[in-house]
């Protein structure tokens, strides 16, 4: 017990970073991009593929038709935030997946993205 008690107070302390994310069917190429503002949150992310309760009905067909092992996520750019002044984070973050959506264009043929 005392080890999963380790584990849980390790993982609250872990800083809370935000950044954009791909995640890549190498079956086919096709890419989908995101970010959240608490990377921590790609679990959650990957779990609702594995329930097949995913929003996006094509990353969730084809996740389901290849499998898990069929696809690689990465962590493309994590958001650099100001030490000093006035920052939005959340605009910072979207900003910065803009970035990565006009880079890899995942749409149609290309990627899950809408």
């Amino acid at each position: 017990m005392d080890h999963k008690k380790q584990l849980k107070e390790l993982y609250k302390e872990t800083p809370i970073e935000a950044g954009v994310f791909t995640m890549t069917n190498k079956e086919n190429g096709k890419v989908f991009v995101g970010s959240f503002n608490n990377l921590k949150r790609l679990n959650g992310f990957q779990f609702m593929l594995k329930t097949n309760t995913h929003t996006n009905k094509a990353l969730q067909a084809d996740y389901k038709t290849f499998g898990v092992d069929a696809f690689d996520i990465e962590v493309v750019e994590y958001l650099k935030k100001k030490e000093e002044g006035y920052f939005d984070a959340k605009k910072e973050l979207e900003k910065l997946e803009q970035k990565w959506l006009d880079t890899l264009k995942p749409y149609g043929d290309h990627g899950y993205n809408a």
